[in-house]
C-alpha cells in the first residue's frame, strides 16, 4: 500500500472512530436497568447517561431529565465526562493534521514537513483512543462489580449499556487508524559512503575555459641519420652459454 492510500484509509478509521466517541458521549445508554426476578414483564427500564437520565415506562412513555448537578453523578462517571470531552478535543485536532499534511495537500510545500505533520496527529489520535478506553473500562468494571454483589437490591442492579460496546469500537478504531497514520515515514536523506564517515569533499567544477588543457602537440626533430636496411635483432654483445652444473657436488 502505497503512503497515499495508508493516509486515505487511516484517515476513514480515525473518522468512524471519531463519530464512535461523540455517539459515546451523547447517548444516555452508559448503564440500563437489567430483567432480574421471575416476572419478566418490569414496570420500567432506567438510562444511566452522562448528561441525562431516562426512563421508559411499560406503556412506552419515555422521560428524561439532565443531570444538573455533578455530585449527583457516581465517581467513575464524573471521570468519564471530563475524558470523553478531552478525547474528542485530541481526536478533532489529531484528524485536522492529518489532513492539513496529507500528500494528496498542497497546505505544506516539503514532503518530509508533510509526514512529520500526519505522524504528530496520528499521536493524538493515539492518545483519544486511550483517553475514551479508560471511562468506558473503568464504568464497566463497576457496574459488573455491583451486578455480582449479592448486597445489592435487584431493582437497582444495572447492567452493561451500549455506550460501553460503542466505546470499546470506537477505542479501537482509533488505535487502528492512529497507529497506520503514525507509520508514514518521512523520505529518508540521501546517504554516501560508509556509514560512520564524513562524505567526500565536492569540490566545483570550473568549466573548459579556466582551466585549459596543459597539453600541446611536440613535434621532434627529423633525424639526420640514412635509414639501412642490414639492421638486426640480435644484441650485438655476445653472451656465453652457461656453465653445465653436476648433481653431485651438492651430495
Amino acid at each position: 500500500m502505497g503512503r497515499i492510500g495508508k493516509e486515505v484509509a487511516g484517515q476513514i478509521i480515525s473518522f468512524i472512530g471519531f463519530i464512535g466517541v461523540a455517539v459515546t458521549t451523547g447517548i444516555p445508554m452508559w448503564r440500563v436497568t437489567s430483567f432480574i426476578g421471575a416476572n419478566i414483564v418490569t414496570g420500567q427500564v432506567i438510562w444511566d447517561g452522562l448528561w441525562m437520565n431516562c426512563v421508559m415506562q411499560s406503556t412506552g412513555q419515555m422521560q428524561c431529565k439532565l443531570n444538573e448537578s455533578l455530585m449527583t453523578l457516581t465517581r467513575d462517571l464524573q471521570a468519564a465526562r471530563a475524558l470523553v470531552i478531552i478525547s474528542l478535543i485530541f481526536g478533532f485536532i489529531g484528524i485536522l493534521l492529518t489532513f492539513v499534511g496529507a500528500k494528496c495537500t498542497g497546505c505544506l510545500d516539503k514532503d518530509s514537513s508533510k509526514a512529520k505533520v500526519v505522524i504528530i496527529g496520528g499521536c493524538l489520535i493515539i492518545v483519544s483512543a486511550v483517553l475514551v478506553l479508560i471511562p468506558v473500562c473503568w464504568s464497566a468494571a463497576i457496574t459488573i462489580t455491583d451486578f455480582q454483589n449479592p448486597l445489592t437490591i435487584g431493582s437497582q442492579r444495572r447492567e452493561l449499556g451500549a455506550s460501553i460496546y460503542i466505546g470499546w469500537a470506537a477505542a479501537a478504531l482509533l488505535l487502528i487508524g492512529g497507529i497506520t497514520l503514525t507509520t508514514s515515514c518521512p523520505p529518508q536523506k540521501a546517504t554516501y559512503g560508509y556509514p560512520g564517515y564524513p562524505p567526500a569533499p565536492m569540490y566545483p567544477y570550473a568549466g573548459p575555459g579556466v582551466n585549459p588543457a596543459a597539453y600541446g602537440p611536440v613535434y621532434a626533430p627529423v633525424s639526420s641519420q640514412p635509414y639501412t636496411g642490414t639492421g638486426t635483432y640480435l644484441p650485438s654483445k655476445p653472451y656465453a652459454a652457461p656453465t653445465a652444473y653436476s648433481g653431485r657436488q651438492y651430495l
